[in-house]
């Protein structure tokens, strides 16, 4: 078992940054894949972004590429997502994921999650 406990959501006026943090607990960190995710009020989580196992290998979807950039500590079994030139519609609920396989994260078939964190920009 994998626990994720994600944080640093808050409120931030548009154009702000705000750094999210997912730190996990029990199996090897260096094991799994990680992502974020973000699900707005009626509406269904989408992908964020993705990072591989070493960190050598990163993936963004469109509407966050050039703003959101995702790394991991390895030796503090950490993940982050430093988000930067926040827009009105980056506001949701922000999910870390884990799975052993890259193309799990991808797909959103993650296997672990953490609770999330809100993140609310705004104008």
């Amino acid at each position: 078992q994998v626990q994720l406990v994600e944080s640093g959501g808050g409120l931030v006026q548009a154009g702000g940054s705000l750094k999210l943090s997912c730190t996990a607990s029990g199996r090897t960190f260096n094991s799994y894949n990680m992502g974020w995710f973000r699900q707005a009020p009626g509406e269904e989580r989408e992908f964020v972004a993705a990072i591989s196992l070493t960190g050598s290998s990163t993936y963004y979807a469109d509407s966050v590429k050039g703003r959101f950039t995702i790394s991991r500590d390895n030796a503090k079994s950490t993940v982050n997502l430093q988000m930067n030139s926040l827009k009105v519609e980056d506001t949701a609920v922000y999910y870390c994921t884990a799975a052993a396989n890259f193309r799990s994260i991808l797909s959103g078939h993650g296997d672990y999650w953490g609770q999330g964190t809100q993140v609310t920009v705004s104008s």
